[in-house]
């Protein structure tokens, strides 16, 4: 479960940087503009602390996002104006919704204190991410969805698998 969290906390990052970039360049309101540049400041942090944790595990980490974050990148590229940010709030908040209680999982359950370091560190990115979109007041709360309890993680986000290992 710890060498999987890492790998996708680092997925996490290559996804939000490109799109808090795109926000700070082509959002239309300040608070969108605001919550891209958290996105990107707080997953370069986490990404360095990443980096780190993965040569601790001397584990290899992805360099590009998988088909599904691209898939939002390119989604959010064809978007402009108000269309750009509603749908960079939702599409954003709607991933940080979804892992902030398994990241929490994650810190209380790990073994590995450089893991626990790390996850720490993302519960306190996510939180800051979430308060971030949702004070552009863009977030349909309605449309979002939450993660059930026990269900298997999405590939888009920092979570773990259950089974993984522990190192």
């Amino acid at each position: 479960m710890d060498r999987d969290f890492v790998k996708r906390v680092r997925l996490a990052g290559l996804w939000e940087i490109p799109a808090g970039r795109m926000a700070i360049a082509r959002g239309t309101t300040p608070e969108v503009k605001v919550a891209g540049q958290h996105l990107v400041q707080g997953h370069m942090d986490l990404d360095k602390a990443t980096l780190d944790t993965a040569q601790a595990l001397d584990l290899n980490v992805p360099s590009e996002p998988s088909a599904q974050q691209k898939a939002w990148l390119k989604q959010l590229d064809g978007a402009q104006g108000a269309q750009f940010d509603e749908l960079f709030a939702n599409i954003l908040r709607s991933a940080h919704g979804q892992v902030f209680a398994v990241v929490a999982q994650v810190r209380a359950s790990t073994q590995n204190s450089t893991v626990r370091d790390l996850a720490t560190q993302a519960n306190a990115t996510v939180l800051d991410h979430i308060t971030v979109l949702e004070n552009t007041r863009l977030v349909k709360f309605g449309d979002l969805t939450p993660l059930p309890a026990g269900s298997p993680a999405p590939t888009a986000s920092p979570v773990p698998t259950p089974g993984g290992l522990v190192r």
